[in-house]
């Protein structure tokens, strides 16, 4: 448990957080003292959504017995405002931080991409980010926070990434647009985090020729060689929800070891 509950009284909603990077920011965010929604889209990740809960309990968070996880898929048209709607009806009060982690990378060549596979990233990446962010809006706390999952992705592209990398590049567009948007109205910082490659199911599943053409990179990362781990990400995630943190807004922030730099 950190030293410091600098969230304490803090309510935190992080989409996509059964697994990966989304389940290591509940645990970061809780570690400091936040109440914390885990959000999975489906019944078959109920059981990795309660280790979660029970990975926060077991680390002494004081507000592990008012976390909770909630069912809604972030890629459907329903399922953002079904997570707003439920988490604001389990803790009845504001939100003060966002986390728009969900995401997913189908890494093709672009001869070989689907349409199905086009609308399931647009869907996810672009489309449930900006939903669930609209549904969040009335029910946001002063000084609250809104964090973007991006990636390195979209700054550097890689073959086989054309769609991925095109949901990473309209998130980043779309922080610097909702920091100058919400800033005024709401009082709330928007920033975009960039990992770069990260150990996580998702990442070392993309395929073996996306794997073996990253493979220089990670060998030449500065503070490698080697991928993150989720927990790197997730305290960079966390240092931009703090209150102190508030003179930062519109940034994207990579934290990939120096795999790759502005």
């Amino acid at each position: 448990m950190a030293s410091k509950q600098t969230m304490e009284g803090k309510v935190a909603i992080v989409s996509g957080s059964a697994r990966g990077i989304g389940a290591a920011t509940c645990v970061e965010l809780a570690s400091r003292g936040a109440l914390v929604i885990v959000n999975y889209p489906w019944p078959s990740q109920q059981v990795d959504a309660e280790k979660v809960l029970e990975t926060i309990k077991l680390s002494g968070a004081i507000a592990a017995d008012q976390c909770r996880a909630i069912e809604a898929d972030m890629s459907t048209l329903g399922g953002p405002q079904q997570l707003i709607n439920e988490a604001v009806r389990l803790v009845g009060r504001p939100i003060d931080i966002l986390v728009n982690n969900a995401g997913i990378a189908i890494m093709r060549p672009l001869k070989d991409i689907t349409l199905d596979q086009w609308d399931m990233q647009i869907d996810l990446n672009v489309r449930g980010m900006v939903l669930l962010t609209q549904a969040v809006l009335p029910h946001l706390a002063q000084n609250s926070r809104i964090v973007n999952l991006s990636s390195v992705g979209a700054r550097q592209g890689f073959p086989g990434s054309t769609v991925y990398s095109g949901t990473k590049s309209m998130i980043e567009s779309f922080t610097r647009c909702w920091a100058l948007e919400l800033g005024p109205k709401y009082h709330c910082t928007v920033n975009a985090v960039e990992p770069g490659p990260t150990n996580t199911a998702g990442f070392t599943q993309s395929g073996p020729n996306f794997l073996e053409n990253i493979q220089p990179l990670l060998e030449a990362t500065p503070m490698g060689p080697r991928m993150a781990e989720p927990s790197e990400i997730a305290y960079a995630i966390a240092f931009l929800c703090e209150e102190r943190s508030g003179w930062i807004t519109g940034a994207c922030l990579p934290v990939n070891g120096g795999f790759s730099m502005p």
